[in-house]
């Protein structure tokens, strides 16, 4: 049974003391690293979430405290009292290296059972054991020292926002559905049988009416529900920095944000962030890197060989090209020493992204090799050299097909270059970069419909307008996006502040103006009452953390996360609801065909 306190008070944290602290008594409280015997003393070092402290208990010192000290096991909760004293063998990769405890008294708080993970940094170890554990997982160090960054970051964020006249204003988490994007997660009401709330997506809607409320400026760090199939470093519930400003324009946003992310990088990682940050539109970003969150920290940039091969009699090109597609390629540096197996395999990764195939041609010192070889004249080779700048011992990378499939399969095939032939030098660097101009719709061929890029309430460039109705693949948005070494980090976007022109924008995307009312009649109602110009961003928080973490997981930097199915392994949820709740909400679950779930 473990002691209690009984009014022992913790004077020190482990991690604190120091040799200025020799001859102090203190009280330290925590959890036990390890454990060892030398000679006739007993050693512990005894952990918290600033460092460890190494306590040592012998007979000459206190033996009941000795006596006590030999059941010690790994994770017992306990306090120790004693003088703090210098080591004779000093440990200098320990901050707390030059001194130890000489315990004159422990107390054993609570004891553990033997842990099912290591506590230690580093952890190889299964995710799944990891998360159902994870109040274990969250004592080891590196854990530790995310969560601190995690806080650390968002008290900058919210003294940066404070300072410049940002208001933290809260928005519900149950609202009505509506169309903006993803599935929403819906809760049922009691009060209401037969109806739901929906948890947010976003606090978009009601960040606007703040801005009609005449709030100026407002932010929120807001908690964010989406019911979608997860992919990598995506999870159901995340947290976004969330603000909204009135009577602005994009620059007037983007210059408030640069100096969000200066102070918070300065602020918790110590990394000074050049400003102005550097800008490239969503068409050159496609065009370039064959991404709208492109990643500069290296070349190999995308360039356009249509017109050099425009007269090949080689099928792929010519059907590309007469269907308004282009003939695109990449230059790899030192490529000309890949082999046929290796080319091969690039081949079909590109056709992961629905390109029939990856041509190419290897400028050798002894002349040019290529898997096109037969369809190509000097001319035509010497042509394509000069345009992608290719010297000896370089490869050209081709692919032709509709500009869709070109961009998305070169920009993947330039990032897997850059992981093959470690492109990128400095993986340190934060390399940020603004993409801007983001068409405002896109056609799914799914839906048969226009859809919206960002979402829609996004405002069209004014030079644009004419063409929703007539045009709209056309029609370029004033929405922008931040971009860390290729992840967007951020985006938003000058809202419509005009009913006329929201009704328009909501007609484009097929709602008639009865089903425009029904989704979003409270927002087009406040819309009549003199709405400010207003615009926003909303920061993934997640993933900011993940930067200044060093880490690669969005699952280590959220305290208690689901895995890539939505489950948590530590709680066990989602999970079957008392069958009293379930008619109290005048719910029926109706039969299906059983089927074990596979939570791995």
């Amino acid at each position: 049974m473990g002691e209690s306190l009984n009014g022992l008070k913790r004077t020190m944290m482990c991690g604190e003391p120091r040799e200025e602290h020799v001859g102090e008594k203190i009280t330290l409280m925590g959890w036990v690293q390890r454990n060892r015997k030398l000679g006739g003393l007993e050693f512990i070092d005894l952990r918290d979430k600033t460092g460890i402290m190494q306590v040592v208990f012998g007979e000459e010192i206190n033996g009941e405290a000795f006596e006590k000290a030999k059941a010690v096991r790994p994770e017992y909760c306990v306090a120790v009292i004693g003088e703090v004293v210098k080591r004779e063998s000093i440990n200098e990769n320990m901050p707390t290296g030059f001194v130890e405890l000489k315990c004159e008294t422990i107390k054993i708080l609570s004891e553990s059972e033997t842990p099912p993970i290591y506590i230690k940094e580093n952890l190889d170890a299964a995710e799944s054991i990891r998360l159902k554990y994870r109040y274990l997982d969250l004592r080891r160090p590196d854990m530790q020292k995310i969560f601190m960054i995690r806080s650390k970051t968002t008290k900058a964020v919210r003294d940066y926002l404070e300072a410049n006249g940002f208001l933290d204003v809260e928005t519900p988490i149950l609202n009505r559905s509506t169309p903006e994007g993803a599935r929403d997660y819906i809760v049922p009401s009691r009060n209401y049988p037969g109806m739901f709330y929906a948890l947010p997506q976003s606090p978009q809607l009601f960040k606007q009416l703040l801005m009609v409320s005449g709030f100026d400026k407002y932010y929120q760090i807001a908690k964010c529900f989406r019911d979608e199939d997860l992919r990598a470093n995506r999870q159901p519930e995340f947290t976004q920095i969330d603000m909204e400003l009135s009577f602005v324009e994009q620059e007037d946003i983007m210059a408030v944000n640069e100096g969000l992310i200066a102070h918070v990088f300065k602020e918790v990682a110590n990394v000074d962030v050049k400003l102005p940050i550097k800008r490239m539109t969503f068409k050159d970003a496609m065009e370039k890197y064959g991404s709208d969150k492109p990643d500069v920290r290296f070349g190999m940039e995308i360039t356009n060989i249509t017109d050099e091969v425009r007269d090949l009699e080689l099928p792929m090109f010519k059907d590309a090209i007469e269907n308004g597609g282009s003939v695109r390629a990449l230059c790899l540096k030192c490529g000309a020493e890949l082999g046929r197996k290796p080319l091969d395999k690039l081949g079909e990764f590109v056709k992961t992204y629905r390109a029939k195939g990856l041509a190419w041609i290897q400028f050798k010192e002894d002349g040019v090799k290529s898997s096109i070889a037969k369809f190509l004249t000097d001319d035509v080779t010497n042509s394509i050299l000069k345009t992608m700048n290719a010297e000896a011992g370089d490869a050209v990378l081709i692919v032709a097909d509709k500009n869709s499939v070109v961009f998305q399969s070169l920009g993947a095939l330039r990032l897997e270059l850059s992981k093959q032939f470690d492109l990128i030098k400095d993986k340190n660097e934060f390399n940020f970069t603004w993409v801007t101009e983001f068409p405002l719709f896109e056609y799914s061929e799914e839906e048969g419909r226009y859809m919206a890029c960002h979402h829609p309430f996004t405002a069209p460039m004014d030079e644009d307008l004419d063409f929703i109705e007539s045009d709209p693949g056309i029609v370029r948005s004033k929405a922008y996006d931040l971009v860390l070494n290729g992840e967007e980090l951020g985006g938003g976007s000058i809202r419509i502040h005009d009913m006329q022109l929201q009704e328009r924008m909501l007609k484009a995307l097929g709602f008639t103006q009865e089903d425009a009312w029904k989704n979003f009649g409270f927002l087009l109602q406040a819309l009549k009452f003199g709405p400010p110009p207003h615009g926003g961003l909303a920061f993934g928080l997640d993933r900011m953390i993940m930067f200044l973490a060093g880490t690669e997981n969005i699952r280590d930097v959220i305290a208690f996360p689901k895995n890539q199915n939505a489950y948590c392994y530590l709680s066990e949820a989602p999970n079957v609801t008392d069958e009293k709740q379930l008619i109290e909400l005048g719910i029926g679950i109706l039969p299906k065909e059983d089927k074990k779930e596979d939570n791995n």
